[in-house]
């Protein structure tokens, strides 16, 4: 780790400003800037970048800009500055994707369950987008189904999480041996096994819905930000890649 490196010092500042600026114009912040899903109308394609830089708390940033700090300096100084910025926008955007693929699937499913009620698309758009619903539509899918379909229209995502998971999956490749300490349990754990038990412990949350490590956390969003930072390291293991530094 040591002293900041070029990229992560940036990449921590734009972070601090915008919580900053969060911590002032908070609505209007997280209208602009989060990642709405696309049929919301405060939806905009830059989102999918300026998300990354948005937190929902002190502890959220906090957490993130450390593990952003802890495990992110180790690849710039093999890497170099662009490449580690490559990789992280990389995994930053593979998180989104799979996270609004998801949403997808709720708000469709959530969405076919009412129309096939009798009403039209449309008429439920309305509502939601009104910031609405009925209590009848609990009578026409399940709880889950309609908890999802609200949730993946009116729940923005934010932070640098997913971008960090891809970080983390990369460091956990370079770096396997290495030995990671817990604050719950202080006894070190190589990094080969703590990184995916962490993963398997979100993709058993996004899956189930039991929340392990709190509310209100996107956990497909973590798994696609480790999943596109595994491609991507898979791949440029194959082709030795990971010997070019970008600087």
């Amino acid at each position: 780790m040591g002293k900041l490196t070029e990229a992560i010092k940036h990449l921590l500042i734009i972070n601090v400003l915008f919580f900053v600026a969060t911590s002032m114009y908070g609505d209007q912040m997280y209208q602009w800037f989060s990642l709405w899903f696309p049929k919301n109308e405060n939806f905009a394609f830059y989102q999918v970048i300026t998300h990354m830089f948005m937190h929902g708390g002190f502890m959220h940033i906090a957490f993130n800009m450390y593990a952003l700090w802890a495990f992110g300096t180790p690849l710039e100084k093999m890497w170099g500055r662009n490449k580690f910025l490559f990789f992280y926008f990389s995994a930053g955007l593979g998180s989104a994707l799979l996270h609004t693929g998801v949403n997808y699937y709720y708000f469709n499913e959530g969405m076919q369950a009412l129309v096939s009620s009798g009403m039209t698309e449309s008429n439920v758009l309305d509502i939601i987008s009104a910031g609405q619903y009925s209590p009848d539509w609990y009578n026409i899918a399940s709880k889950s189904t309609i908890d999802n379909f609200l949730s993946a229209y009116n729940t923005p995502a934010v932070g640098a999480s997913g971008a960090i998971y891809g970080v983390l999956v990369a460091f956990g490749m370079m770096f396997p041996n290495s030995e990671l300490f817990l604050i719950f349990l202080p006894i070190p754990i190589k990094a080969k096994f703590f990184i995916p038990v962490l993963i398997g412990l979100d993709l058993f949350s996004g899956v189930t819905g039991y929340a392990i490590f709190g509310q209100g956390i996107a956990h497909f969003a973590h798994i696609g930000g480790a999943l596109f930072g595994f491609l991507m390291m898979w791949y440029w293991k194959k082709n030795q890649f990971n010997n070019n530094r970008w600087n």
